[in-house]
């Protein structure tokens, strides 16, 4: 359940900032930013709050190596839904979901992977501590 609430959490932090509809934080920031600019800011900052604990902990546990094998691993299983018929590309905001949902399959998978890896190994990761 803790990977799926922290995929969710990554999967709304790149849709509140942009995707398809008319409904996100780019669309509304070009239309009445300039008009609400406290607030712009106000909810910029929280969103780049959000993306540098995701994109930290996803770069510090799995590094660059590791967020492209599973950027990888996501667009193999694209692959084969598209071969299948399952998957049609023709769709443009289809794409741009589908893309949200990688990138987010990517963040959820960073910030759990550390629980993943104490559950295999036995070990914790634990930060760095000067002495």
């Amino acid at each position: 359940m803790g990977f799926i609430l922290r995929w969710l959490c990554a999967f709304l932090l790149l849709a509140a900032t942009f995707n398809p509809t008319e409904y996100n934080y780019v669309t509304w920031v070009r239309s009445y930013g300039s008009a609400n600019l406290s607030i712009a800011v106000l909810v910029g900052l929280i969103l780049g709050i959000g993306y540098i604990i995701y994109l930290r902990a996803t770069l510090r546990l799995i590094g660059l190596v590791g967020m492209m094998l599973v950027v990888a691993v996501v667009g193999a299983c694209l692959w084969v839904l598209y071969d299948f018929g399952v998957l049609r590309l023709d769709n443009p905001s289809l794409n741009l979901w589908l893309g949200l949902l990688a990138l987010s399959f990517v963040l959820g998978i960073g910030l759990s992977w550390s629980h993943v890896r104490r559950s295999l190994s036995g070990q914790a990761d634990m930060d760095d501590v000067d002495a």
